[in-house]
């Protein structure tokens, strides 16, 4: 599928990879990992062809088609969603134009001309062609796509460039994935995801056909979906069978046993000179004292990575707060005609690690900030408990000074003895060496929101309240503000859209939505399980009622579920049978096209194919319609 072979990349003088020499094949699923800076987005724009290496080559399997998303910077306009959507079928829409192209052009021929007969054969290739790359189900795969990404369907006539930098990406994401190309790259693709839409995104690619390389600072979402991990080591691309979870742990141990030879090896060499320091000048010794100084001048020594010390975050030592940290009482917040929270009740205890969990716009961040105290409700109570001291953080609010510089801003929130660590607490937030003197308003959005992270995790507070503290940062410096979050004493409320984030950090879950706020114990896999158990629940209410049961449940909660039920159910049976009527009638009219002399008839062939391509629009709604409420069904 893709291959290079002695490739050579260097930047300003400073080597990036040398003499590489790697493989691609069609269905593998790799993961590019290495520190920062270390040339993953290099490497993924030479497969794409995007830049060149300085020498080697980067070879394609002919005829294969490559998909690369980038980390940013993509932008659309001029279309809406959904015409941008479909641009990734555009060789299929230029079937179906070619079909609309080659009816007129029949319709101006004799029938029994060589020239008729010749259209009429390249009409037929045109449609089986369309017909077997789904033509007909074109829009509802592509709405389906928009669906799983986050978009709402009343989104898909907005124009594009209505849509934020975020969203922009998103759009790219869709059209890369309906285009289907032989093989997928992409550059942190979750970047701008959510949970749920990183979710869909896994099951997608978990059963994706093609090749696909992926660099991604999401654990979880590795973990699930790459099955090799290639990482970027001194120049080299050194593979690893598994997912990112397996490649530590191969890893450890090739590095134990690199360890163990080096040892061994040195003090073979030890050995050897001693030997011949003590030999050196005995006649009778000579020839073994050659040997072995050529030996030594032969040794390959084993090198070793170097060793870098893991930084250790320490968050400071708390005051106790009351076992009540904060309580809400039939909160209510909306904005203009937006309802967020209506009656919505909370009650936070000390020790507690919750997670904020919910669709896109649900309210989370705004939960955040009534926490918080940044922003008070319409209506209802806030009370904090006895002794508690809040410290939030937020990607919008940074409270720091822009014409002082990093290490300053971060001096100035330190204690004192806390004052000699601040460049390796930097260091853990991706600061390092001149960096830290950078002033805080030539950053970036990104580089902004680590510090005031770093700079937050400097004051004694008793409860954080943390809105996305794991964006902007790789695989280590997220375990490094898991390892002292776990280690944090006080009450935690966050929201992440990482899964082994999560998973490994949660207690308890909160899920935001619809107003309320409703409570579960565990981590994010315990959340999904207990959903899974709702789910299997009303499934159970609804087919008890429909045999007659009496069930011991809520009567709005059976009602809900039976009519709801039942009217998808009968509303798919509609669609089957109307989809199999338009299927009929459209093979019938086929047939007749197909007839030898079918266009002589010029006003009643224009009829026939009017009437064709409006039963083809037909079935491609009924389509996009039963696909919807499937997926619905499934759910």
């Amino acid at each position: 599928m893709l291959q290079v072979v002695k490739l050579s990349k260097a930047f300003a003088g400073q080597v990036i990879f040398e003499e590489v020499t790697w493989k691609l094949s069609d269905k593998d699923r790799v993961g590019l990992t290495g520190p920062n800076g270390s040339g993953k987005t290099t490497l993924l724009r030479m497969f794409a062809g995007l830049d060149m290496p300085d020498a080697g080559n980067v070879s394609r399997q002919r005829r294969s088609t490559i998909g690369y998303l980038p980390q940013e910077g993509l932008l659309h306009s001029g279309r809406t969603l959904r015409e941008e959507a479909l641009t990734a079928f555009e060789d299929v829409l230029a079937l179906e134009e070619e079909q609309r192209k080659l009816e007129v052009e029949m319709s101006q021929l004799e029938p029994d001309s060589t020239e008729h007969k010749s259209v009429l054969s390249r009409y037929g290739e045109c449609q089986e062609e369309w017909q077997r790359r789904g033509g007909f189900s074109l829009e509802a795969r592509a709405e389906g796509v928009l669906n799983g990404l986050g978009f709402q369907t009343k989104e898909f006539d907005r124009p594009t460039e209505t849509f934020s930098g975020g969203w922009q990406m998103r759009i790219a994401l869709a059209k890369l994935l309906l285009s289907r190309p032989d093989a997928l790259l992409l550059d942190e693709p979750t970047n701008h995801l959510d949970l749920e839409a990183r979710n869909w995104l896994e099951d997608y690619l978990e059963v994706y056909p093609s090749a696909l390389a992926m660099v991604s600072h999401d654990r979880y979402f590795l973990d699930r979906i790459v099955t090799r991990i290639t990482e970027i080591d001194r120049y080299r691309l050194v593979d690893y069978s598994g997912n990112y979870t397996k490649y530590l742990i191969a890893r450890e141990k090739q590095l134990e046993e690199q360890r163990a030879r080096s040892r061994r090896q040195q003090e073979e060499i030890e050995r050897t000179k001693r030997f011949i320091s003590r030999f050196r000048y005995k006649a009778s010794k000579a020839r073994q004292v050659q040997s072995r100084v050529k030996m030594l001048e032969k040794m390959k020594i084993i090198e070793l990575p170097p060793e870098i010390d893991r930084v250790r975050l320490r968050l400071p030592e708390v005051v106790r707060s009351g076992r009540v940290v904060v309580e809400m009482k039939m909160i209510n917040k909306r904005y203009d005609e937006c309802t967020v929270f209506e009656g919505a009740d909370l009650i936070i205890e000390r020790g507690d690690r919750l997670a904020l969990v919910g669709p896109n716009g649900a309210g989370k961040s705004t939960l955040s900030r009534l926490l918080a105290g940044t922003e008070p409700p319409d209506s209802g109570e806030r009370k904090l408990g006895h002794n508690v001291q809040v410290g939030y953080f937020s990607q919008e609010r940074y409270d720091l000074d822009s014409d002082k510089t990093v290490l300053e801003n971060m001096t100035e929130a330190a204690r004192s003895e806390i004052v000699p660590q601040l460049r390796n607490i930097l260091g853990a937030f991706l600061f390092h060496g001149d960096a830290v003197d950078k002033k805080v308003k030539v950053l970036s959005g990104g580089e902004k929101s680590r510090v005031a992270l770093a700079r937050m995790f400097l004051q004694p507070a008793n409860i954080l309240v943390l809105d996305e503290p794991t964006n902007h940062l790789d695989l280590e410096s997220k375990d490094i503000l898991l390892d002292a979050l776990k280690a944090y004493q006080g009450t935690l409320v966050f929201v992440s859209h990482d899964r082994y984030f999560l998973d490994e950090l949660a207690t308890r879950v909160a899920e935001v939505g619809g107003g309320k706020i409703r409570l579960y114990w565990g981590n994010y896999e315990d959340y999904l399980l207990s959903k899974e158990k709702e789910t299997q629940l009303l499934v159970e209410v609804e087919e008890k009622s429909l045999r007659g049961d009496r069930f011991l449940q809520p009567m709005g909660l059976q009602s809900m579920s039976k009519n709801q039920d039942r009217e998808l159910r009968q509303r798919l049976e509609e669609l089957e049978a109307s989809i199999g009527e338009v299927e009929t009638a459209l093979d019938s009219l086929e047939g007749r096209m197909a007839v030898p002399g079918f266009y002589s008839d010029v006003d009643n062939s224009a009829q026939i194919v009017a009437t064709h391509q409006t039963l083809q629009e037909k079935l491609k709604t009924l389509y996009g319609e039963w696909e919807e409420l499937a997926d619905t069904t499934r759910k």
